[in-house]
């Protein structure tokens, strides 16, 4: 566990917020967005490869999303974490790797005032339902790689596309005895329950219990979001970034089919019920955050 007094401090997320006085504005994918650029994936390391291979587009790409209107840009470290690290071939070590990625979104910030979040997934495949790994392999492939990027000076936790509880406990605890704060953002199917069979509304209620800054939603397609709150609750924190891609949102090779004005349509409706965080996911690019910062400062004001 991380000690009190290492802890470092940075962008408090909810003060920020609040302060703003609006939804932040989060960046769009990353991953997706590399891929159409022409940048191969690892096998394992998918996207996070490039941070190796091709640093500075990485950074060009943090900056695209600042420059688009982002307030939250997220550390292209989806699949820096010890379970795909351990089935590389890299030659420099996990954390050396963790760091040196969390890095480039630092580099890309400069000063301006953007909350770097690190982005931590699911141990195994997004979409998988059946675990292959041991509970002592999940429990360190969390807390390490949790650890690293709290350490790399990462503001806040962005857990992402996260569907099954087993690592939701043990990521909602780690992060709440060790006073790291963390969102945890989920992915669900059309019946409205994780891929490990629970009701959503049973998780977010479990998560709740471990204080998180928020409770986001992420990878969904748009109308799956939009048919659940028309009968469920949403925390009294919440946010959400939908998928904007063809096809299954599994699918690798994935291009853009809800273009940005059609987004920000989408999503407006959703805006009554005071979401703290707003962006975009798979499929997405920086003229959908534009899109979103132009119609969030015709609502709410430059």
């Amino acid at each position: 566990m991380i000690e009190a007094e290492t802890k470092k401090t940075g962008i408090d997320f909810l003060s920020f917020q609040k302060g703003i006085n609006r939804p932040l504005i989060l960046d769009g994918a990353i991953g997706t967005l590399l891929l159409e650029r022409n940048l191969p994936p690892d096998t394992n390391l998918w996207s996070s490869i490039s941070n190796v291979t091709f640093p500075k587009e990485i950074i060009r790409l943090h900056k695209e999303y600042i420059s688009a209107g982002a307030e939250i840009i997220t550390t292209n470290t989806f699949r820096t974490n010890p379970a795909a690290y351990k089935l590389s071939s890299l030659t420099i070590s996990n954390e050396e790797f963790v760091r040196n990625s969390v890095q480039l979104a630092f580099k890309a910030r400069g000063d301006s005032k953007v909350i770097v979040a690190g982005s931590n997934a699911p141990a195994e495949d997004c979409y998988q339902s059946e675990r292959t790994i041991s509970k002592t392999e999940l429990e360190y492939n969390h807390k390490k790689h949790i650890e690293w990027l709290w350490e790399s000076g990462c503001d806040i936790i962005w857990n992402e596309t996260q569907s099954h509880l087993d690592e939701i406990e043990i990521i909602s605890k780690f992060c709440a005895q060790s006073s790291i704060p963390f969102i945890m953002n989920l992915y669900f199917d059309n019946n409205h329950n994780l891929l490990c069979g629970k009701p959503l509304q049973y998780v977010i209620d479990f998560i709740k219990s471990y204080s998180p800054a928020a409770i986001g939603f992420n990878c969904i397609k748009p109308e799956s979001f939009l048919k659940y709150v028309e009968s469920n609750p949403l925390p009294d924190r919440f946010g959400f970034y939908f998928n904007c891609g063809d096809g299954n949102v599994s699918d690798q090779n994935i291009s853009c089919s809800i273009d940005p004005a059609a987004y920000v349509e989408l999503i407006k409706p959703l805006l009554s019920q005071k979401p703290i965080f707003v962006g975009s996911c798979c499929g997405s690019n920086p003229n959908h955050t534009r899109a979103i910062k132009e119609y969030f400062d015709e609502v709410y004001g430059s």
